[in-house]
């Protein structure tokens, strides 16, 4: 046995343990797509989709998706260096007149925005300072920028939405530039970001700007939709959003949204974007198709799935859950302990309604949870249905009197 064999299967010790057990709740597979569902063979309503708008199966989109399957086929086989079509521009155009900025530039990946996002504006003239509580996304391409050879940023960590701290490591940070790191609404905990204190705290000091992660907040926050900046009224005080299509716009594909300098900046020195294959036209008219409706009816869209989520969240509260720091649609049902979260998660799915676990490391010990998204898509009955089993088994399994479980026999 290889050192690589032995470091597998040393740590894949865990989710042997839960297949044994028959509580590993990962990598499902889906044999149709949606909120709803079929997996194995029944119908599963999922709550853990991201497709907060519930406009991914829309039929305009699938009609425009299959319309530019038949002209440009599934991929361009290239970069965009050599494999820009009118369709990328068009639509790059028009997210940065709807979202207000000057230009916008489309990765194929949202995780890939952020890398080559990060890795092209920092150097060693530039402290980067995170939330720790930063997405995967934002770690990982610090981690990139601070690996370069002779070019590498300071990092340096705040405590999560504390202006207090922010402020702390602006005033101590060893570099003349500094890009602080947030996210508008945080996917694991279901909060929003304090965007006006930390952007005061930021604006204190010259050399200091705020780069922001919006894919939960797009679609969902602001009168339209725009996102976090909108809800607030902070237009031209962020000079640098990253977002997603992999969300409200059905698809899959990164937003970088700036002033024009310093998106062509990215767009020629973004090794994420130079050296990764082209956003499929398909995935591009999919987002396009969905913008119009943004455009159309966004206000109508989002006003729902508010309304749906301010019922579940009522509900949930009502009941006794602890939904942890969430105020979004995104609500955390804290479990606390890994066996409760896996054991619940379990006889959910086997009822018909999918909530994926959050457990160590995703997430710190004691503070399991499952997700709950709730979407504009999800029917009361879906609701209903949901808070029904939730109960059932929340009293169950001991998660709404927080007593212990029983320890699980060998």
């Amino acid at each position: 046995m290889s050192w690589m064999h032995k470091k597998a299967h040393d740590a894949l010790a865990r989710i042997r343990e839960a297949k044994d057990k028959q509580v590993y709740p990962y990598f499902r597979q889906f044999e149709s797509g949606g909120l709803h569902a079929t997996i194995d063979g029944k119908p599963i309503i999922n709550f853990s989709s991201n497709d907060y708008l519930g406009l991914t199966t829309h039929p305009k989109v699938k009609e425009a998706s299959i319309a530019a399957v038949k002209k440009y086929s599934c991929g361009l086989s290239s970069s965009r260096v050599q494999a820009t079509t009118t369709a990328h521009v068009e639509l790059e155009e028009r997210l940065a007149n709807w979202f207000g900025f000057e230009k916008c530039l489309t990765f194929t990946t949202g995780y890939q925005a952020m890398v080559g996002t990060i890795m092209s504006l920092a150097d060693k003239d530039t402290t980067l300072i995170l939330d720790n509580l930063a997405h995967a996304c934002i770690l990982d391409g610090t981690f990139m920028a601070a690996g370069t050879p002779r070019n590498a940023p300071e990092v340096r960590f705040f405590n999560h939405n504390s202006a207090r701290s922010l402020r702390r490591v602006l005033k101590t940070r060893e570099r003349e530039n500094a890009l602080v790191c947030i996210e508008g609404i945080y996917s694991l905990d279901g909060d929003e970001a304090k965007l006006s204190e930390l952007l005061e705290a930021t604006e204190e000091h010259e050399n200091a700007a705020i780069l922001l992660d919006d894919a939960h907040g797009t679609g969902t926050l602001g009168k339209g939709g725009r996102g976090i900046i909108e809800k607030y009224g902070f237009e031209g005080r962020v000079p640098v959003v990253v977002s997603t299509f992999s969300k409200t716009f059905g698809g899959i594909g990164g937003i970088l949204l700036g002033d024009a300098d310093i998106v062509d900046h990215v767009k020629h020195f973004a090794r994420s974007f130079l050296f990764s294959a082209s956003l499929p036209v398909p995935v591009v008219a999919a987002a396009a198709t969905i913008l119009d409706m943004l455009e159309d009816h966004g206000e109508a869209l989002v006003s729902e799935l508010h309304s749906k989520a301010a019922y579940m969240r009522k509900s949930l509260l009502e009941i006794g859950f602890d939904l942890g720091d969430s105020d979004t649609h995104i609500m955390p049902v804290m479990c606390r302990e890994e066996r409760k979260a896996l054991f619940t998660h379990v006889a959910m799915f086997e009822s018909g309604v999918m909530m994926v676990p959050i457990t160590y490391p995703g997430v710190k010990k004691g503070e399991e949870r499952l997700r709950l998204n709730v979407t504009r898509g999800h029917s009361r009955e879906d609701m209903d249905q949901a808070l029904e089993l939730l109960k059932l088994f929340g009293e169950s399994f001991f998660i709404l009197s927080g007593e212990e479980l029983a320890p699980m026999e060998e």
